[in-house]
């Protein structure tokens, strides 16, 4: 359990299980079940990790109710302190551990100033009609870009910096910055709608480039929203808060910079739709307190095009403001998603993070020489990726730190996952009978899109055009069609992917082989975003037209070896594959761990859309 205080509490978890009795646990601060850090003078960090005697009942619904300390000293449940995680009818949260992964959520994308409505809101809506245990969801998955740190509203930023000032949160100083620290970089001018001007390697930022660069422009933070890119430790923190939970929201009042006539309407627009998504948020923190969830990360949780390419890396990590700004994000994400997914695998990690914030407790300020020591560690943490034994076991792949460099062409885009990666890939699927695989960018991706981004790369211009699919690379594509192929690896795979701002389904096999294992490619993207409707429309129709199974230009993909027959969407006009909708997938699992019902829970609240399989379009790949 993840939990953010103003102070450090001793607290008490009461577990109701099924039938059995009640399990009482006392959890007493910066002791192993509770360890506590201090992310500012009225911010810390509560991050639970219970170990069970003995284990909790499967297929049951398990109540729980973390209570603390009122200010006369009794308990308080959490109907008291937070009644809006409780479902009508319900005296605490409750959640169910699954004998089998029969039915999960999956999603990623949550932009929260796009125009789209909210697709955890729906989930949670969806959640709330599911009254016994056998039709809950084992688990949800949020498959990347939980946060968008590169692409942040001017009324988000303004909120941000209230609740890092209500808060306390600590501050930092840099290097090789226009400004000086993050107190410096919440007051500049440029601070709101036109921080290009102080990030690395723009034209406007001359004296860094003559310093770092030899005067030569590279490009770093290549989103082109990069005006409120996030910066500061604190800043990215603040954001997970305003981002997961309703309350900070109530502690700050934000007044609105002074900006020009432009820019305030801008700003008056962003904040008319950031109003609709804080009134989402109770919704959103109740399905996360009911469900088992799962996270991992891609590029906008950290920036745009992060470590597309060998050149890209090189660029951003032999620049200090740069590699800080990239670091301040995976610190992030280590206290506010990576460490619940696998907490084992964060122990050292976690006691370098506590001595981080130790340092700051003094003067409110961290230290610059810890600080930049961690975000090393972390560039070459290798514990990103996890699994679950659960059944099907579940693997989640980290597509973003263990990548497969170019060597020759250091300019051109890395493969997703190194040979090393994808070998503890193979480990790890050996043995069993079917598996559900996260990848967050899809491995079968729509051919045209890829076509049209190895195109830019071989323009060299792969920024321009987030030039990173599986099949970019050579030796990663063949690699993993390998591993497919492999006798010993599962007869089924689902792969569940995000990224792309659209949603469809693939029913992929091997071609001449009878025996060959069944996969199907199920993306789910955005929770909150979509893809520009036009845009996607003419890629669909000319994806079928260019790629149909009779056309020539199939053998110029290296899935040549692969037939992939797309699944439609019922609610689509005929023969259109790509759905360009927000909201979160459904997906219901046999005993064989096949897919049975693939769905859109559609964030506009119209009917889910349900993806179906053709017959007649059988297009070979």
């Amino acid at each position: 359990m993840w939990l953010v205080t103003s102070r450090p509490l001793a607290m008490t978890l009461r577990l109701f299980p099924g039938e059995s009795r009640e399990r009482v646990h006392v959890l007493e601060p910066d002791t192993a079940a509770c360890r506590v850090i201090q992310v500012g003078r009225n911010a810390f960090f509560h991050l639970i990790d219970v170990t069970l005697d003995t284990a909790l009942p499967l297929d049951c619904l398990i109540g729980y109710d973390l209570q603390i300390p009122s200010a006369s000293g009794a308990d308080r449940s959490m109907a008291e302190w937070a009644p809006y995680l409780l479902y009508p009818g319900q005296t605490h949260p409750c959640f169910v551990i699954k004998s089998r992964i029969d039915r999960l959520l999956h999603g990623s994308c949550r932009k929260p100033h796009s125009r789209a409505r909210d697709g955890l809101v729906r989930a949670d809506q969806w959640l709330a009609e599911q009254g016994n245990a056998e039709a809950r969801p084992a688990v949800l998955l949020m498959t990347g870009d939980q946060i968008y740190a590169d692409d942040v509203a001017g009324p988000m930023l303004v909120a941000i910096h209230a609740l890092i000032k209500r808060l306390g949160l600590y501050q930092e100083r840099f290097d090789g910055a226009v400004v000086e620290d993050s107190e410096a970089l919440a007051q500049d001018p440029a601070s709101y709608y036109r921080r290009e001007k102080l990030l690395p390697a723009f034209k406007s930022n001359e004296a860094l480039r003559e310093r770092f660069f030899g005067g030569v422009e590279k490009p770093i933070f290549t989103t082109n929203n990069a005006h409120n890119h996030l910066v500061s430790l604190s800043e990215v923190l603040a954001m997970y808060l305003l981002v997961w939970s309703p309350v900070p929201w109530t502690l700050i009042e934000p007044v609105p910079p002074e900006l020009d006539e432009s820019l305030r309407e801008r700003y008056c627009e962003e904040a008319g739709v950031l109003k609709d998504f804080v009134q989402g948020l109770p919704s959103v923190a109740r399905i996360l307190a009911n469900v088992p969830t799962l996270m991992i990360f891609d590029d906008h949780d950290v920036t745009d095009d992060w470590n597309l390419s060998a050149l890209w890396e090189k660029t951003v990590y032999e620049h200090p403001f740069a590699r800080r700004i990239v670091g301040n994000t995976l610190i992030s994400y280590t206290l506010c998603q990576g460490w619940g997914n696998q907490p084992e695998a964060f122990q050292e990690v976690l006691e370098s993070l506590a001595d981080l914030f130790e340092t700051a407790c003094s003067d409110g300020v961290l230290d610059s020489g810890p600080q930049d020591e961690l975000i090393g560690r972390l560039q070459h943490f290798q514990h990103w990726h996890y699994e679950l034994p659960t059944s099907p076991p579940l693997i989640v792949l980290d597509t973003r730190t263990r990548r497969w460099r170019s060597e020759r062409h250091p300019s051109r885009p890395s493969g997703l996952m190194d040979w090393e990666a994808l070998t503890e890939f193979q480990q790890a699927l050996l043995g069993h009978r079917a598996a559900i695989v996260v990848s967050a960018p899809p491995m079968f991706g729509v051919k045209l899109i890829e076509a049209v981004q190895r195109i830019f790369t071989w323009c060299g211009q792969p920024l321009m055009v987030d030039a990173e699919n599986w099949m970019a690379h050579p030796g990663s594509a063949h690699v993993l069609l390998r591993i497919f192929r492999h006798s010993r690896t599962p007869g089924n795979y689902v792969i569940l992917s995000g990224d792309v701002h659209y949603s469809f389904v693939y029913d992929v096999r091997i071609r001449d082989q009878e025996t060959g294992p069944r996969i199907w490619q199920i993306t789910s993207s955005g929770v909150k975003n979509e893809f520009p409707p036009r845009l996607l429309e003419w890629f669909d129709r000319l994806n079928r037209w260019l790629y149909a199974p009779w056309s020539p230009l199939n053998w110029f993909t290296k899935r040549r070896r692969m037939e992939v027959s797309p699944y439609l969407p019922d609610r689509r006009e005929a023969g259109e594959r790509l759905w360009n909708g927000a909201g979160m997938g459904l997906v219901e699992l046999d005993e064989s761990g096949c897919p049975i019902t693939i769905l859109q829970l559609n964030a506009d609240g119209s009917p889910a859309t349900r993806f179906v399989a053709d017959q007649k379009v059988f297009n070979a790949d």
